[in-house]
């Protein structure tokens, strides 16, 4: 064969195979690109009380062992870590909606608690019933739940489904912190006190449901689920006070994987996920990625402020026992 049509020939095999090898590869499956999940809100759905944090640079206190990350390890979905210790109804509309895309699958948000002094109630209620005023802190909170809050719940809701059209949107409520009993000796919360607590997470609960109903979100109601399981109770899945005290009055892991997770994932993702060590592991591993992705938004998570509990200041008792004629010594040896 001369030299010329060898050139043809191996020229259009040439060709042909190129042909061949871009018709295959256009009937390869095109594997979709993971679900994008954006996790909002406060501590309790970062994951404070879980003791072990990822490296982040900022304040916010996010983890692995928080519910956000156990579902997004179990199914899949590209995380965006935004919820952070301390934050309002306010730092989530300055700080966090950002990440929220018309691309965003799907959304968690836990937030109020903070916006009513959760905080400032617990460390005033903490206090011996001679140094404090518990009924007048939790009255004030409850007011504020009823009359302010929700139209701060109603603004950012539709905020959220205005940068998020197409999500599927769970707004995570609160759990009953106590069980009655104070079995802690560094507090002196009474049973009249744990039971106005205790209205008060079943109030703001209820003015969250409402907004989110309102606003065609699914609402997740944690009290019957963590019941057994509060502060002093055999098995708790709530942490009582803490060292460091930041861990205080926040979800353990098993609060995190047993309580939250089966709870939020149904209606995020159409069924109960058990967390398995697997889950578990696959949540660790992604903490290196989380960290790297949430530094870029550390100006913004700078301006969150964490709210901790104080600790009772014995100091502080002992000059109040004092104006009120109250001998502290013998009242602290009969409390034991």
């Amino acid at each position: 064969m001369p030299r010329r049509h060898r050139s043809v020939l191996s020229t259009l095999a040439a060709v042909l195979a190129a042909a061949l090898t871009a018709t295959v590869a256009s009937m390869a499956p095109v594997q979709a690109a993971a679900p994008s999940y954006v996790a909002l809100g406060d501590s309790y759905s970062s994951g404070v009380g879980t003791r072990s944090y990822i490296d982040d640079g900022s304040t916010c206190q996010r983890s692995t062992y928080a519910y956000p990350s156990l579902v997004a390890a179990a199914k899949g979905y590209r995380l965006n870590f935004r919820a952070c210790s301390g934050a309002t109804t306010a730092d989530v509309t300055s700080t966090q909606l950002s990440a929220l895309s018309s691309t965003t699958g799907y959304v968690t948000i836990s937030v109020g608690g903070n916006d009513a002094g959760f905080a400032d109630v617990i460390t005033e209620c903490a206090l011996p019933a001679w140094a404090s005023d518990c009924a007048g802190a939790v009255s004030a909170a409850q007011s504020f739940i009823r009359t302010a809050l929700p139209g701060r719940l109603s603004t950012l809701y539709a905020s959220i489904r205005s940068r998020a059209p197409k999500a599927k949107v769970v707004v995570v409520g609160y759990p009953k912190i106590f069980m009655g009993e104070d079995c802690n000796a560094a507090t002196w919360f009474s049973p009249a006190d744990e039971t106005i607590l205790n209205d008060t997470a079943t109030l703001l609960d209820s003015v969250t449901a409402s907004a989110a109903a309102a606003r065609g979100f699914s609402f997740v109601n944690p009290i019957s689920r963590f019941t057994g399981h509060a502060v002093c109770d055999a098995t708790e899945w709530i942490n009582g006070f803490s060292s460091p005290i930041s861990e205080s009055y926040h979800p353990n892991r098993s609060g995190q994987s047993s309580g939250y997770t089966p709870l939020v994932s149904t209606p995020l993702t159409g069924a109960a996920l058990t967390v398995t060590a697997a889950t578990r592991q696959k949540a660790a591993a992604t903490a290196p990625a989380l960290a790297e992705q949430q530094r870029a938004y550390a100006d913004q998570d700078s301006t969150i402020q964490p709210e901790v509990v104080r600790a009772p200041d014995r100091a502080q008792l002992r000059r109040i026992a004092k104006r009120k004629g109250i001998d502290f010594g013998k009242w602290a040896a009969r409390r034991g």
